[in-house]
């Protein structure tokens, strides 16, 4: 595993299919202002055809002894007439218009929305860990390398601390690997409760697990792993204990992520190699 010392992470760029989300919502919003409009011009015209059906059937409010002005009244009321109709037909035109094109809009922004929550599930499953439900390596890499950089900016404190579960391979050679699960899963929960919310747990694989301690000094470890000694899980009515073993070490200024991971690992596999010397009860079976 290869880590180089990097900045902080970015905020990702707005992906594409929320742009064009946003681009169907406002021509959504345009389709709406549309109606609205024809809708008033609609109510406009109506009120000047009343007005005009009211003139001619009370001519004797216009009442003019000129017979030119009469009969251009009574063309103009005619034109106002054939006017609203052509207004009308275009009207139900556009409206017939508006509600298609409405409708494909919301058809595609049913199907994008469809997709977006597809592609937030697939990045989901890219970065967590389905069994544990712990972030994953990859996740924790690019945490780490962000958490480094950081550290290496402003001289706050960081600590990793690695774990691994002491006989696992017995766990799962001897319960079966349902069992094995179970432990992985309550190690993973016990880790999630113990932590603060600004820390970050991860499985890196198997059962080796990661927790980055933030502006933490090392000598504030020992406080974490004694809440999260004797764990034990709960299988058809046997109480089933398991340990592990940790090693953790604080990032010196200057070094990169992957000597930063390495002195990690070496404090544990010898506080693995001390545990081994140690005697140890075998695994009952009931």
């Amino acid at each position: 595993m290869k880590l180089t010392l990097q900045p902080p992470l970015l905020p990702p760029e707005k992906p594409s299919e929320e742009k064009n989300i946003t681009g169907i919502e406002e021509q959504l919003r345009k389709l709406e202002r549309r109606d609205w409009w024809l809708w008033s011009m609609a109510v406009v015209v109506m009120l000047l055809l009343t007005f005009a059906v009211f003139s001619m059937s009370f001519p004797d409010l216009f009442k003019v002894d000129d017979p030119f002005f009469q009969s251009s009244l009574n063309r103009a009321v005619r034109g106002l007439i054939g006017l609203v109709l052509l207004f009308n037909a275009y009207t139900i035109y556009q409206q017939v218009m508006v509600k298609r094109l409405r409708g494909q809009f919301f058809k595609q922004l049913a199907e994008m929305r469809a997709l977006q929550i597809r592609a937030v599930e697939f990045q989901r499953l890219a970065l967590i860990d389905p069994l544990t439900g712990l972030c994953n390596r990859r996740m924790a890499e690019e945490r780490l390398a962000a958490e480094a950089s950081r550290s290496f900016r402003y001289g706050h404190p960081l600590t990793v601390v690695a774990f691994d579960l002491d006989n696992f391979k017995r766990i799962n050679d001897t319960y079966g690997h349902p069992v094995g699960d179970l432990v992985l899963k309550e190690f993973a929960r016990r880790l999630g409760e113990e932590i603060r919310l600004s820390d970050f747990a991860s499985r890196m694989g198997g059962d080796e697990f990661l927790v980055l301690l933030p502006e933490c000094p090392t000598s504030h470890v020992e406080h974490l792993l004694a809440r999260l000694r004797r764990m034990e899980i709960n299988y058809n009515g046997q109480k089933i204990p398991f340990g592990f073993s940790a090693g953790w070490v604080g990032y010196e200024r200057g070094e990169t992520t992957e000597q930063f991971l390495a002195r990690a690992d070496r404090t544990l596999y010898a506080e693995k190699r001390a545990s081994k010397s140690r005697v140890q009860e075998p695994i009952a079976v009931h």
